[in-house]
């Protein structure tokens, strides 16, 4: 088992107005609002097994396949966001709704362990016979987390002990002996949950039938070759033609492509890193670094978006990054920060917490509206303008997705140890752990990410002897930092990312860290042709965009000189108050001439460029935005 641990959400509590106003908003307002959307969609209903059922609400593809299949897995992800927010603050009314879902699972479980509502209602005789499309173990997965997070939340265990003895049938019906089917998910999402309750209750049987899911996909004779031809079916007329579409073309542990559906992908690598975490598995761990390296060295966005393509809503070819027409699903970039938080601690390796950080400011939490209740399911990194928010979506996965991301982020921000403590991310946070068996709470002050002065407030119960780590980010050049007045060389006592201040602390001991974050550039790598001739803009964690609603010209006519300074401009009249970069830059103009073709070039005039941070586009009136300027 890896030696650090990460603090749980609960033991964070947030003081600083960024995470405090994102997690205000999730909890009073996007929480409450998409149960209601639950019930609009039909998806309560669902639960309540008709006879004969109603009329499907979303009709089935020419495949056969409805979003209504996996209706179970947004009622546990909305279980799961919604106990985390009662550990922030007990809701009679959320605890109520949750009571009244656990009475149907609970009803609806069959004495072999089985419930899933689709196949219960619509499809009984069916069940398990495809794995590859119909997200029965993907739900289960979902739903059992759900379930883990609502017993650690209130003590309730009816919901688990459904889950649990749904969890104990897919035992017994998968696996590698005599009679059981040698199947796994055809959506990873499982793995990551057998992972939560082997932590929760100390049972390796679902560490290792995890691991069984992981090491049994993609093996030859292929499951999914054999369970269509059972169906009656030609396993070559399946409609994504190959079987990378879900990392099951190759044992996983041959694999050294990212290839495929990104949500997939992310999760399974996430369950990948965990395992390797808790077992010392060395092979897993290469295969996860092996994957990392070319996840983010060459199909990345630098909004930590995932997945170029709509088509099979995940990856093309290398640097095959089109800015207009990305996918980058939400839930690919949250899903990257469950996988980037895993490998991060295997080693405590600072560049893994650089690119969660980079995924969570920008490519999830971009994800949710300022207000709480609309979404971007696709992320794209320029638009004309048609590219909006909607209020809910057929397949409304990404909704709960950001939403238990947000109501728990206060466990991505810190990771304890026998002999030390690591902050990984800022924001203003107050931290209550043990060391050593001897209370430790550290405070935490800054206007993170909008400033970079960073001060913290060491109390032990006693004097204490421990390393803290403070993360230096990759983004930041000339970090300084102080320990009770006293000047600390950063550079000579930075360690993979970290500042390392091992001493003996005191009660009241001070740390002050300065991150400085002036306006930057971003070049993408020449073979990403999207971005040729073209820079982004960054300061601090925040990628930034240009927006229609700031600029008197059209975004698409501005070019950005590379000789102009950018200065951070604070606006308290915008979002609440944020940072925005201001330059001047040049315009082509298009209303002096009428040729189509001429030999001389179009003329330019000086114009004012604002931008904003990407994750809050898309709140005002419809209008283009960009990430990458034509540089001149």
């Amino acid at each position: 088992m890896t030696r650090w641990q990460p603090v749980p959400f609960r033991d964070v509590r947030f003081t600083g107005r960024f995470w405090s106003e994102r997690l205000e908003t999730v909890l009073t307002r996007t929480i409450p609002s998409q149960y209601e959307k639950l019930g609009e969609s039909g998806i309560l209903e669902s639960l309540e097994l008709k006879d004969p059922p109603p009329p499907l609400r979303i009709p089935r593809w020419p495949n056969g396949h409805t979003h209504q299949v996996f209706w179970d897995s947004d009622i546990g992800k909305w279980i799961e966001a919604a106990s985390y927010a009662l550990h922030h603050r007990r809701d009679p009314l959320i605890e109520a709704r949750i009571e009244a879902i656990v009475d149907r699972f609970e009803a609806a479980q069959l004495p072999d362990g089985y419930v899933n509502f689709w196949y219960l209602g619509r499809e009984p005789h069916l069940r398990w016979t495809n794995l590859r499309d119909r997200h029965e173990l993907y739900n289960a997965g979902h739903l059992l987390e759900g379930a883990i997070a609502y017993f650690q939340a209130t003590g309730r265990r009816r919901f688990l002990a459904v889950m649990e003895r749904f969890v104990d049938h897919i035992r017994s019906t998968f696996g590698r002996g005599e009679g059981q089917k040698r199947g796994y998910p055809g959506h990873q999402e499982i793995e990551i949950a057998l992972m939560r309750l082997y932590r929760l209750t100390g049972d390796r049987r679902h560490l290792e039938l995890a691991l069984y899911f992981i090491d049994e996909r993609g093996r030859q004779p292929h499951y999914y070759d054999e369970e269509a031809r059972a169906r009656g079916e030609d396993p070559a007329a399946y409609h994504q033609k190959t079987y990378e579409y879900q990392q099951a073309h190759l044992p996983v542990r041959e694999q050294t492509k990212v290839v495929g559906h990104a949500v997939r992908a992310m999760y399974m690598y996430a369950a990948m890193a965990d395992l390797a975490a808790e077992t010392g598995d060395e092979d897993l761990r290469r295969t996860c670094e092996r994957l990392w390296q070319d996840a983010t060295l060459r199909r990345m966005y630098v909004t930590g978006g995932f997945g170029s393509s709509a088509g099979n809503e995940g990856f093309t070819a290398d640097y095959d990054l089109p800015n207009d027409t990305a996918y980058a699903e939400t839930c690919a970039s949250v899903a990257f920060v469950f996988w980037a938080h895993r490998m991060l601690h295997l080693d405590l390796e600072g560049r893994y917490a650089d690119l969660m950080e980079r995924a969570l400011y920008n490519g999830a939490l971009s994800g949710l509206s300022w207000d709480g209740t609309h979404y971007f399911y696709e992320n794209k990194l320029e638009s004309d303008g048609s590219h909006r928010r909607w209020p809910w979506h057929p397949c409304p996965c990404c909704t709960m997705n950001v939403a238990r991301l947000v109501a728990s982020v206060g466990g991505y921000f810190c990771s304890v140890a026998p002999d030390g403590l690591a902050f990984h991310l800022y924001g203003g946070a107050t931290v209550e752990t043990t060391i050593g068996g001897q209370g430790l709470r550290v405070e935490e002050r800054s206007d993170y990410p909008w400033d970079g002065r960073i001060v913290l407030t060491v109390t032990p119960a006693v004097p204490l002897r421990m390393a803290l780590r403070l993360r230096i980010p990759g983004w930041c050049r000339g970090a300084a930092a102080a320990v009770n007045g006293e000047v600390i060389d950063v550079d000579a006592r930075t360690e993979r990312g970290y500042l390392v201040l091992d001493r003996l602390w005191s009660p009241g001991d001070r740390v002050m860290l300065d991150l400085p974050m002036p306006p930057g550039r971003i070049w993408a790598h020449p073979l990403v042709r999207a971005d040729r001739g073209r820079v982004a803009l960054q300061r601090g964690p925040l990628i930034y965009c240009l927006e229609a609603a700031d600029h008197p010209v059209p975004v698409a006519d501005l070019r950005l000189p590379r000789s102009a300074a950018l200065a951070a401009v604070p606006r308290a009249d915008l979002f609440g108050g944020i940072v925005t970069l201001a330059t001047t830059a040049r315009a082509i103009r298009t209303d002096d001439r009428e040729d189509l073709y001429r030999s001389d070039p179009p003329s330019e005039i000086e114009a004012p460029l604002v931008a904003i941070p990407y994750f809050l586009w898309g709140n005002r009136d419809a209008g283009a935005m960009a990430v990458w300027l034509p540089e001149t």
